[in-house]
């Protein structure tokens, strides 16, 4: 297994599914569900803080059998409507662990009213913001995308938390410090203000990160720099190419920059300032304002490499909190309309799913996650984030009812490519096989409509934006 096997302990039980479960990737398994040569490429797209409930109020899908709500239950046992806003907004709301505890409450998913709002210097909205949903006009091209290939209503994401977290757990499966640690990281880097566009391990030296326990308890803080194996090791290891496009080397949203061998700090944290690791410096692209969409750049080109992960920059990203952020939907569409209509259409999966809840309501509880060790019993899932597969070898106006996790994403990218398990989220989740019928007829490309089409990403100059906070 090439760099990652150095990271494997004999006999050692590692982190999976969100935390501790056997770690079969040391025992050298692979996963044999399916494998299809038909795909050779993998293109995941990871937007932000969004809920089922709140971003797909699509009547297609809600008629069809998606599982929508149009009201939720308060602290009080009132059972209030969801009211619809606008993709952009100028407030935010919290998605921190223990917001996402508040909202939870033990299963009754009755607590979203008490999720902090913060207006980010805005007019506040009226009260019971946490319940409302995507006015459907905003977001038609995920729709469009949703109704025509495939829409998964029970996918979770796999941490309690916002996304610093999330972004490991998306290229590795898990956010613990260290194999065969008992902690995982759970919250965004704080202790540093303003410091969010500037953490991993190249954050200040006073930066901090809380982390918690199998069971989701809290235990401290730790610096925010992490080393447990990635996807990416295996990928180097199979010379499978990849690429990590990003707005920022140092956002919360750059999952590659708080594994340290896979940054490559210039100095041995908390003291370095830049990763310059070959992996960084051969696989992370970084948005610039000559060059602000090179995912789009790399597919006309030809360069579409085997797996990609793709992270918006802030405006683009769904992000709450301002409202000038509501290129979103078409900056996915002018992706997938990119390979739709080149060679790549062919032989690629492109998989679309949101890193957090973002504390908008969602009715569905969190699986408890048991697989009958010691340790892996009573572990919740995060809360439901959306999840979108397109590919000529999706299944056509499929609405997915399987449990999935990021985990199930890095499952699935393991069996196309013929790799082992890590042994963390990917070893415990499902590999998306219900989304795909590799014997159907590839599904010729249809144009997806948006109010922004490629050339208005490819001519926006303006500086790179990580996320203003989460």
């Amino acid at each position: 297994m090439g760099r990652t096997a150095s990271f494997c302990l004999s006999s050692l039980a590692l982190a999976a599914s969100a935390f501790l479960l056997i770690a079969n990737g040391c025992s050298g398994t692979s996963h044999t569900t399916f494998s299809s040569s038909k795909i050779q490429h993998v293109v995941i797209i990871f937007q932000e803080n969004r809920t089922p409930d709140n971003l797909f109020h699509d009547p297609v899908l809600m008629n069809s059998g998606a599982d929508i709500a149009s009201s939720g239950l308060n602290s009080s046992g009132q059972t209030l409507p969801l009211t619809p806003t606008s993709l952009g907004v100028g407030f935010d709301l919290s998605h921190s662990h223990t917001a996402f505890l508040t909202m939870y409450d033990g299963g009754k998913m009755d607590g979203a009213d008490l999720i902090p709002v913060n207006c980010e210097g805005n007019p506040c909205p009226p009260p019971n913001p946490q319940f409302q949903y995507v006015n459907p006009s905003d977001v038609q091209p995920y729709f469009q995308m949703a109704e025509q290939y495939v829409f998964g209503d029970q996918m979770f994401q796999t941490n309690q938390g916002p996304s610093f977290p999330a972004h490991q757990f998306i290229i590795s499966g898990t956010s613990a410090p260290s194999p065969g640690s008992t902690q995982f990281v759970s919250d965004n880097a704080a202790g540093v203000p303003g410091a969010g566009d500037n953490t991993g391990c190249t954050a200040p030296p006073a930066e901090n990160v809380r982390t918690v326990d199998a069971l989701g308890n809290d235990v401290g803080k730790i610096y925010p720099c992490t080393d447990h194996p990635a996807l990416t090791d295996e990928l180097d290891a199979a010379n499978i190419g990849w690429r990590y496009y990003t707005p920022t080397a140092g956002s919360l949203w750059t999952g590659p920059n708080a594994i340290q061998h896979v940054c490559g700090p210039n100095v041995t944290p908390p003291n370095a300032t830049q990763c310059i690791g070959p992996d960084w410096i051969n696989h992370v692209v970084l948005y610039t304002t000559a060059a602000p969409a090179p995912i789009l750049t790399d597919i006309a080109n030809g360069q579409l490499p085997a797996v990609s992960w793709v992270i918006p920059s802030n405006e683009n990203s769904d992000h709450a909190g301002a409202t000038d952020t509501i290129g979103g939907p078409s900056w996915v569409a002018s992706i997938v309309n990119a390979i739709g209509n080149s060679s790549y259409w062919s032989n690629t999966a492109i998989i679309v799913t949101w890193d957090d809840w973002g504390g908008w309501y969602d009715h569905v509880a969190p699986k408890v996650i048991s697989d009958g060790t010691s340790w892996g019993s009573g572990y919740v899932y995060g809360f439901r984030v959306p999840l979108i597969v397109i590919s000529p070898y999706a299944k056509a106006a499929y609405i997915s009812h399987v449990n999935h996790d990021f985990g199930s994403i890095l499952h699935f990218v393991e069996n196309t490519f013929g790799l082992q398990s890590l042994g963390y989220a990917d070893s415990f989740a499902d590999d998306l096989s219900d989304c795909f019928d590799f014997n159907q007829s590839p599904s010729l490309f249809r144009t997806i409509s948006a109010r922004f089409d490629a050339s208005h990403f490819l001519n926006d100059h303006r500086p790179p934006a990580g996320p203003d906070d989460d």
